[in-house]
């Protein structure tokens, strides 16, 4: 069985990625392989998954996917972006967090409220190889939060139907996800690497 670990310490995320690739392949967490999370010091987030991959394929020697991902509001010049997570300050609170952003876009009229979710995907090879993908979700910031789905700021980016991504069911959110869109964009790559590394010499 190939084995790939994914650059997280989330179950699951650990299981969506098993879903998806099936039997044939070992989804391993970062505990599992005894890999630490490096700082994350891109300047956005494609560069911080590429630089949470690499570093996970250069400690496991086993090829390495790694998601960053968060909400970027246009008018607030793309705040919170690569501190969506952090946006109220250490440690990160959810809470605290959609706080924030409502009173930094208090008196903002609806039109001018909107904004997506960003999920940039790394799959590294131990040998060095490097690709990311994207998806995003787009919506507009709510006045206030909606729903009790999902978690972050899925109370707060309101769809084109009405709802809220927290209004949503799960099953309505995986189909739609930035997440579940940079998985899919990956997938057809991450699973021609893998089935290399199964028939051929392993890396590293």
């Amino acid at each position: 069985m190939v084995k790939l670990l994914l650059a997280t310490s989330n179950p699951g995320k650990i299981a969506e990625l098993q879903r998806m690739l099936g039997t044939t392949t070992e989804v391993l967490s970062l505990a599992d392989a005894g890999v630490t999370s490096p700082e994350e010091t891109g300047a956005d987030f494609a560069e911080n998954a590429v630089l949470k991959a690499r570093h996970g394929a250069a400690g496991s020697g086993i090829v390495t996917v790694a998601d960053d991902s968060g909400i970027e509001v246009d008018a607030l010049g793309g705040a919170p972006g690569i501190r969506s997570a952090r946006y109220a300050g250490e440690p990160g609170d959810d809470e605290k967090n959609r706080q924030k952003l409502l009173a930094e876009l208090e008196g903002v009229p609806a039109d001018r409220r909107s904004a997506r979710f960003v999920c940039e995907i790394a799959v590294a090879t131990p040998g060095g190889e490097v690709r990311t993908f994207r998806g995003t979700l787009d919506g507009r910031v709510t006045d206030r939060p909606r729903g009790t789905g999902g978690f972050g700021y899925d109370p707060l980016l309101e769809l084109p139907d009405g709802r809220t991504v927290a209004e949503l069911t799960p099953e309505e959110k995986n189909a739609i996800s930035h997440r579940g869109e940079a998985l899919r964009n990956a997938l057809p790559y991450l699973q021609s690497v893998l089935d290399t590394m199964a028939d051929g010499p392993k890396e590293g």
